[in-house]
């Protein structure tokens, strides 16, 4: 028996879960002041009840509130037009509510506020990278989707997007939420197509957290049980078919999808978030889009390097114990369970639908500018070093009728 091998785990935040725990936010937020930024997406949480009965209960505290919508992925822009008017405001704390792209506009926005200059500094490979010493203002962040874990994780991402986009990271512990809210309500009003692409990413960050190269015991329990909840409650979430199982099911969704977000922010992720980066800043490509139309090949392209390179890793079993849970009925040993899992997987991205890379239009001939530009911190923490060939296979498998390569 050997003696577990040692690890750290990074700041969290304290979560609150459950069921209407939403009302609890002017609580929160009164326990760090009198003046409030809520940060919201453009129109869903905006256009349900919960925006005035948030605005109520803030008021109710006493609390001055402004506010800010934003539409689509941020941009350093936009964090920097909300700094230049909000810094002198005296906002006392941030509340971040909506799906990953608001909560990482809210955690950056935050992080700023107290700053004079743009959040590019701070970007991940890009311009100067200045360290970060902060302080950020205290945020409150309350997910109205299933799939990022923006929650529960120190980094911001900021995009722009074009021929010469980027997809960069602002990445610091004080980004960390104050207290992340965590209500399987909210996901009601989201619209299915968004429920499939965002639990595809859950999905997706729970699996590349659990066999990354910087996976520890405590991460693969986590993992794991976000697995679960995953397999138990994302057809029932996105069917909607039946009421009860439809709650369950949300619950156990909004559950893996935080569980997903606490476990990347401490091992890293893997191929596929090492390809949505540039996918996403030089195609109009959804973030979930990309991972749920890219796990089912990267997957097979790694269980296929690893087979065939690292034949006794024990990664192999691990994707081969996901495949049991996928298909527990499922007869056969490892080589059987793998293959279950890799169809299945397939399955998924079919029935969804998740749609071709084509249709964003990406052609053969962008394949090389995506690898070259895929080799980012998620590519680094995947369980197997792969060729640019390799890479370059999974965008091919995805790819659509637009194959050929200049």
């Amino acid at each position: 028996m050997l003696p577990i091998a040692p690890f750290g785990i990074a700041r969290l935040p304290r979560i609150v879960f459950g069921a209407g725990t939403v009302a609890g936010v002017p609580d929160e937020a009164r326990a760090h002041g009198e003046r409030a930024l809520i940060v919201t997406g453009a129109r869903s949480f905006r256009s349900s009840a919960r925006w005035q009965t948030l605005l109520d209960g803030l008021s109710e505290q006493g609390i001055a509130w402004f506010d800010i919508a934003i539409e689509g992925e941020p941009t350093p822009e936009i964090v920097d037009h909300a700094i230049a008017e909000f810094s002198e405001s005296g906002i006392d704390v941030v509340i971040g509510i909506g799906g990953g792209s608001a909560l990482d506009a809210a955690k950056a926005i935050a992080g700023m506020l107290l700053h004079g200059y743009s959040v590019v500094e701070h970007l991940e490979g890009l311009g100067i990278e200045r360290p970060y010493a902060g302080p950020a203002v205290p945020l409150i962040a309350v997910p109205t989707t299933a799939g990022t874990g923006s929650e529960a994780t120190k980094n911001a991402v900021l995009s722009r997007h074009g021929a010469d986009g980027f997809k960069k990271s602002f990445r610091d512990e004080e980004l960390v939420a104050r207290v992340a809210i965590v209500d399987p309500e909210l996901l009601v009003s989201c619209p299915k197509e968004v429920l499939a692409a965002n639990g595809m990413d859950a999905f997706t960050q729970l699996l590349e957290s659990y066999v990354s190269i910087k996976a520890n015991p405590m991460t693969e329990a986590l993992a794991w049980s976000g697995l679960e909840a995953f397999h138990q409650g994302f057809f029932a979430a996105w069917e909607g078919s039946d009421l009860f199982e439809s709650v369950a099911g949300r619950s156990r969704m909004a559950y893996a999808s935080l569980i997903s977000g606490v476990c990347l922010a401490q091992t890293g992720l893997g191929s596929v978030h090492g390809l949505a980066s540039p996918l996403g800043a030089f195609f109009p490509i959804p973030h979930g889009v990309c991972c749920g139309t890219l796990v089912a090949e990267a997957t097979d392209i790694n269980i296929t390097a690893l087979l065939a390179r690292e034949p006794d890793n024990p990664v192999l079993d691990k994707y081969a114990r996901v495949g049991a849970l996928l298909a527990p009925s499922s007869k056969g040993g490892r080589e059987r369970r793998l293959h279950i899992l890799v169809e299945t997987l397939r399955a998924w991205t079919e029935r969804l639908p998740l749609p071709l890379l084509d249709g964003y239009g990406m052609a053969g001939n962008d394949i090389a500018r995506v690898v070259a530009a895929s080799r980012g911190s998620s590519m680094k923490t995947n369980p197997i070093v792969l060729t640019d060939d390799e890479i370059g296979d999974i965008l091919m498998r995805r790819l659509g009728r637009d194959r050929e390569v200049s």
